[in-house]
């Protein structure tokens, strides 16, 4: 069992409470537009294992440590992460066929700052957007995800709303 923090779209804004509900967290993701490089040094700081991807925000230091894009195995699920990837049934150019031939079953993304937990019949796979973890934007509220990955399967999918 392996329990993930997910969020996106901090645009260098650092809040306490990411720490307080990842804490428990075997691995914390970025999903792109993390601002400035110490986002992620203050989510190393927490303990587990980050991942994170950079966003059309990102350069610099974010640039040259984070990749566009992440395919890797979480337990028994292939995970595709990316800032830029769309949403079921309105998939960015080339992502569904990417998902399709990678045998993705979790695709996280960022961007939109709108919180999406959406499953793809079609891909047999659940797509996740944590929304926007930060205070710049349009977004009225703010979101972090935490899953659970348990051999195969999903569980315990709880959305986390900070205050504005």
């Amino acid at each position: 069992m392996t329990k993930i923090g997910i969020l996106s779209d901090t645009h260098s804004y650092w809040n306490d409470r990411y720490a307080l509900h990842f804490a428990d967290c075997d691995e914390i993701w970025h999903a792109g537009d993390i601002g400035d490089i110490s986002i992620l040094e203050r989510l190393r700081a927490i303990g587990p294992k980050v991942r994170a991807v950079r966003g059309n925000i990102d350069h610099g230091a974010v640039n040259r440590e984070a990749p566009e894009i992440e395919i890797f195995r979480i337990e028994d699920v292939k995970v595709l992460m990316t800032h830029i990837g769309g949403y079921p049934g309105r998939w960015s150019p080339g992502m569904k066929r990417l998902l399709r031939d990678e045998k993705i079953r979790l695709m996280v993304d960022g961007h939109s700052h709108i919180l999406r937990v959406m499953f793809d019949k079609e891909l047999d796979l659940l797509h996740v957007n944590p929304g926007a973890a930060g205070v710049q934007g349009w977004q009225q509220k703010r979101t972090l995800v935490r899953l659970t990955i348990e051999g195969d399967g999903f569980s315990q999918c709880e959305v986390i709303e900070l205050s504005r």
